[in-house]
C-alpha cells in the first residue's frame, strides 16, 4: 500500500479453549502472544480524509505480502514486556492515589501524605500491582499546579510506598518532578502528555532507565474540554501516539520501555469515548503494551445517570471488565478491591478450559 496509511484492528475474540484450537489450527492469531485471540480483522486504509474499510479473516491477511499490512500484523501480535516483571497476558489494576484537593472524582479524600500513604497501603492490600501517585489535577478545567507543590505532595509518598517494597509509578509531566520521583523509588513515569509538556522530558526518562506511559491528550486540561474535534477519533489518537513513540525512538527510548494510553475523557466527548472503547483494538497495533483509565469517568455518567463521580462504581467495574476482554495490560482505577474481584470472576470463566457445546 502507498499514499495513505494502514491500520488492522483485530475482531473476532476469543478467549480459554476456543482461542487455544482456533490458533492451532491457524485459524487465528494471539494478541500479545496471548491470552486473547483473534480470528477477524477490520482492514482500514485512510488517504487524507477518506477512510475504506473491509473485513478479512486473519488466515487471509497473515498470508498477504504486503509489506505494511504484514508489519503491523506483527506488531499486534509480538510479546510485549510490561513494567516491575508484571505477567503478560493478565489484567492488572493499578491503583490511582491523588494527593490533590481538587480531583475530580476523590480531591480532598488523601490531602496530605498520611493519607495518601494510608490509602496506597490499603490498594496494594487489596490487590493494586501498581499505586499510580499524582501530586497535580488534571481534571477538565483544571489549572496547573506549581512545581514545587506536586514535588512537596508526591515525594514523601512515593519514598513511604517504594519503601514498603511496592510497585511505584508518578504521575506528572515535569521533568524535574519525574528525576525527584526516581530518586524516591517510583519504578514508572505516568504522563497524561506523552512526554510531551517539557522538550526535556524524553531524555529525562531515557537517562533515568525509567518505562513511560505515553498518554494522549488534546491540548491543556484547562480547555481540552472546549469543543474537541477529530477527523476521526480513534485513527487520530493512534496516529499521534505512534508519532510519539517514535520521537521516543529517535531519542534512544526504546519502544520496550512504553505504554500507550488512548486518554479516555482527555479531549473527547462522549461520543468520542465511546468510539475509542468500541475500537479499542486498534491500538495493539502500536505493539505496546496498553493502560487505560476509565474509572468514575464523566462518560460512565451519562450512561448510568448518576452524577456523583464516588457513585459510578458499578459502570466502572463493568467499564474494567469490557478492558480486560480487549486484551488490556493495566487499568488505573479509584475502586481496588471491587476491580480486583470482578476481574478475578471474568479471568475465570472466560479462560476456562472446558469446552460448551
Amino acid at each position: 500500500m502507498s499514499d495513505g496509511q494502514a491500520y488492522l484492528r483485530p475482531a473476532g475474540l476469543l478467549w480459554g479453549s476456543d482461542a487455544a484450537e482456533a490458533v492451532a489450527t491457524g485459524d487465528a492469531g494471539y494478541i500479545a502472544a496471548g491470552p486473547v485471540a483473534f480470528n477477524r480483522i477490520e482492514l482500514l486504509f485512510r488517504q487524507e480524509t477518506t477512510v475504506s474499510r473491509s473485513w478479512h479473516s486473519f488466515s487471509d491477511l497473515r498470508a498477504s505480502r504486503d509489506g505494511e499490512i504484514a508489519e503491523r500484523l506483527e506488531k499486534i501480535m509480538a510479546p510485549r514486556s510490561l513494567p516491575f516483571g508484571l505477567k503478560s497476558g493478565l489484567t492488572h489494576v493499578m491503583g490511582i492515589v491523588n494527593v490533590t484537593p481538587d480531583s475530580f472524582s476523590d480531591g480532598g479524600e488523601t490531602p496530605d501524605a498520611a493519607s495518601a500513604i494510608e490509602r496506597g497501603q490499603a490498594q496494594a492490600a487489596a490487590g493494586a500491582a501498581i499505586l499510580d501517585i499524582g501530586g497535580e489535577s488534571t481534571r477538565p478545567g483544571s489549572e496547573p499546579t506549581p512545581a514545587e507543590e506536586e514535588l512537596v505532595r508526591v515525594v514523601p509518598v512515593l519514598q513511604a510506598l517504594a519503601g514498603e517494597g511496592f510497585a511505584v509509578s508518578c504521575d506528572t509531566r515535569r521533568p524535574q518532578v519525574m528525576t525527584a520521583a526516581a530518586r524516591a523509588g517510583a519504578g514508572l513515569v505516568n504522563d497524561i502528555t506523552a512526554l510531551g509538556h517539557d522538550p526535556a522530558s524524553i531524555a529525562t526518562v531515557r537517562d533515568l532507565d525509567l518505562p513511560a506511559v505515553l498518554m494522549h491528550t488534546l491540548g491543556e486540561p484547562r480547555t481540552m474540554q472546549h469543543n474537541p474535534q477529530y477527523d476521526d477519533v480513534a485513527l487520530d489518537v493512534f496516529d499521534y501516539l505512534e508519532a510519539r513513540i517514535e520521537a521516543c525512538e529517535a531519542q534512544g527510548l526504546g519502544a520496550e520501555r512504553l505504554i500507550a494510553d488512548p486518554g479516555i475523557g482527555f479531549g473527547k466527548t462522549f461520543t468520542h469515548n465511546l468510539e475509542l472503547l468500541g475500537r479499542l483494538t486498534l491500538f495493539h497495533g502500536l505493539g505496546v503494551p496498553l493502560l487505560m483509565g476509565a474509572s468514575r469517568k464523566a462518560f460512565i455518567g451519562a450512561i448510568s445517570g448518576e452524577k456523583m463521580a464516588g457513585r459510578r462504581v458499578p459502570g466502572s467495574l463493568a467499564a474494567a471488565v469490557y478492558l480486560a476482554m480487549q486484551g488490556v495490560d493495566i487499568v488505573r482505577v479509584h475502586d481496588v478491591a471491587e476491580t480486583v474481584a470482578a476481574l478475578k470472576v471474568f479471568r475465570a470463566a472466560a479462560h476456562s478450559r472446558e469446552v460448551t457445546s
